[in-house]
């Protein structure tokens, strides 16, 4: 990925750590938010490219970079700038030791309900696609408890064969900028998020599109989280394998290790 970015808010272009063809950003917290917040303010007028937020783990080192699916950053040719951020343990971890610096852990869990506070404040409208239907209607019912300021949210929980079909994921598109989404969060699975985003994000004229996943689901509180403790020491993805051993213990055990060796060759870029 070539992160030749246009950033607004941050002062400073960020630092950032490279390995395999995967390139990570280094972002405070609050900067992040700030980013955020001044591109959902933006009049159309003077909005350029839609920002899409990604989160890298060792389970985006299985599908994307060298010799794998190529993620680019072209905002001119695609109309979506990427922001890749550490979320798993190990990326952050790994990063703070090559560069010598500390390295911010943020995660879609953590970050979906801050940015949706942001979207009260600033009455943007919020969109996701992907999940279920059933974490749907929860989030219905519980959006407008917690941002009582909030606009109403659009939900679209398509088939795969729609989302993997050039016509249905336009027909997608159009339905989400017809409804006014200013922010979308994208929850298809890995690598199919992120290629949707990159392929339609621009004409769902969305000005943020959040590739992270399962955040939904822990919003929603269909997933539970792992205790501070586990997620301080870095051992979150256990107690998920333990929560769900079928769906998870192939992307752990089988495809984790061999990430982990891609994303120990990292160094930064100069």
């Amino acid at each position: 990925m070539s992160f030749a970015r246009r950033i607004h808010s941050q002062a400073r272009q960020p630092v950032v750590v490279r390995a395999a063809g995967v390139e990570v950003e280094r972002w405070e917290h609050e900067a992040l938010l700030e980013h955020v917040a001044h591109v959902v303010t933006q009049p159309p007028a003077q909005a350029t490219a839609a920002v899409a937020i990604g989160s890298i783990n060792l389970d985006h080192f299985h599908h994307f970079g060298d010799g794998r699916i190529e993620l680019t950053n072209d905002p001119d040719s695609t109309g979506v700038d990427w922001i890749m951020l550490a979320d798993g343990a190990p990326v952050a971890g790994r990063a703070a030791r090559v560069s010598g610096m500390d390295w911010p852990r943020l995660t879609g869990a953590d970050l979906l309900p801050e940015i949706l506070g942001l979207c009260q404040e600033q009455g943007a409208v919020v969109g996701f696609l992907g999940g279920t239907p059933a974490t749907h209607d929860r989030l219905r019912v519980l959006l407008p408890q917690r941002y009582p300021g909030l606009p109403p949210a659009h939900f679209w929980a398509p088939e795969r064969e729609t989302v993997d079909s050039r016509q249905g994921s336009e027909d997608l598109a159009a339905q989400i900028a017809a409804a006014g989404v200013d922010v979308l969060n994208v929850a298809l699975g890995k690598p199919r998020q992120e290629m949707w985003i990159q392929n339609y994000g621009e004409a769902t004229q969305a000005k943020v599109l959040m590739a992270f996943g399962a955040s939904a689901d822990f919003l929603a509180g269909n997933s539970s989280r792992a205790p501070q403790w586990l997620q301080r020491t870095g051992l979150e993805w256990a107690y998920r394998l333990l929560c769900e051993p079928r769906r998870l213990a192939r992307r752990y055990l089988v495809h984790g290790p061999p990430a982990l060796l891609r994303w120990m060759k990292a160094h930064p870029v100069q």
